[in-house]
């Protein structure tokens, strides 16, 4: 009896040093999976490691995931994408957006070109908005948002404004936008100037539209889109842009007039010089009233002055 308990004993201690050296082996059983994101050893394009936590409280998430960012790869094939003589200060969570706070080296162009810190910005947005309950990173340099070639800052970044196998930075360009959102009685539309890092291979007309959903930046201006609104296809033909959105695109903002998340769309992308007119459709369909005041079946034109006979 004593040898069968013995062996019984040994059995168990077998199985749970297998089943250790197992999940050792096998990363499948973590909490969460994620990739962090590097630059190839040429530092002309994104490299990526899968990383395996147990780590599932959000402030614990974030720290773990940029020690991980911040710490160089132990290979050839990946390097860190931020500059060892940067230094990364600290961070804090708004609602969705993170911001990430490095010293004045990070829009320092003698300490980090201006190639790298494209890279770098995509290498921590892709990183950081896999973290459940963050959308948008926003960069600060010395304590100030982070600012484009322009002078201009560059605002909130998402994982969308990054495709996802990024080859090269030439795959990226800078636009200049003209977006139009609401004021603050909501009656009115104001523009705001804005100029976005953008892959490519991501259309004007899909561009403006992603940029209004993000919503405003500059003070004085409020929001005309649902946040979850989706943007199921858009294409041009013969200066007509006809965008198909989903049903969120008929939730009511009541705090901006019923004609202002229309022209607000409308003015924006006839900024474009491709965009003359705008063809709305929900689901597919254009036999929709929107707000159950404007008829969606009929095309578009800008109209600058919306909103004036208001006053």
């Amino acid at each position: 009896m004593r040898y069968r308990l013995l062996f019984a004993a040994w059995l168990l201690l077998t199985v749970t040093l297998t089943a250790c050296r197992a999940r050792e082996e096998n990363q499948t059983e973590w909490a969460a999976t994620y990739r962090i994101y590097y630059l190839n050893n040429s530092m002309t394009a994104l490299s990526s490691q899968e990383y395996g936590t147990d780590t599932v409280i959000g402030d614990q998430v974030i720290e773990e995931l940029m020690e991980q960012f911040l710490t160089a790869p132990n290979d050839v094939a990946n390097q860190a994408a931020l500059p060892g003589t940067v230094q990364f200060l600290g961070y804090r969570q708004e609602d969705r957006v993170l911001n990430l706070y490095f010293d004045a080296g990070y829009g320092n162009h003698a300490v980090m070109d201006p190639t790298r810190e494209i890279l770098c910005r995509a290498a921590l947005t892709k990183t950081m908005t896999q973290i459940d309950g963050i959308d948008y990173i926003s960069i600060y340099a010395g304590d100030q948002p982070l600012l484009n070639g322009d002078g201009n800052p560059v605002g909130l970044l998402s994982d969308t404004d990054f495709i996802e196998s990024i080859s090269d930075v030439n795959t990226f360009e800078r636009s200049a936008l003209q977006l139009f959102f609401a004021d603050e009685t909501g009656s009115r539309l104001v523009p705001e100037e804005r100029e976005v890092v953008h892959s490519i291979n991501t259309s004007m007309e899909r561009l403006v539209i992603d940029e209004l959903i993000r919503g405003p930046q500059a003070e004085g201006r409020y929001t005309t889109l649902p946040s979850d609104v989706k943007l199921l296809n858009i294409s041009v033909n013969e200066n007509v842009c006809y965008i198909n959105f989903d049903t969120s695109f008929l939730t009511s903002l009541a705090e901006v007039k019923e004609y202002i998340p229309i022209y607000s769309i409308v003015n924006s992308l006839c900024q474009l010089p491709t965009v003359s007119r705008v063809q709305f459709t929900v689901n597919g369909s254009s036999d929709v009233m929107f707000r159950d005041v404007i008829s969606l079946n009929n095309q578009f034109e800008k109209d600058m002055k919306i909103g004036e006979e208001t006053e």
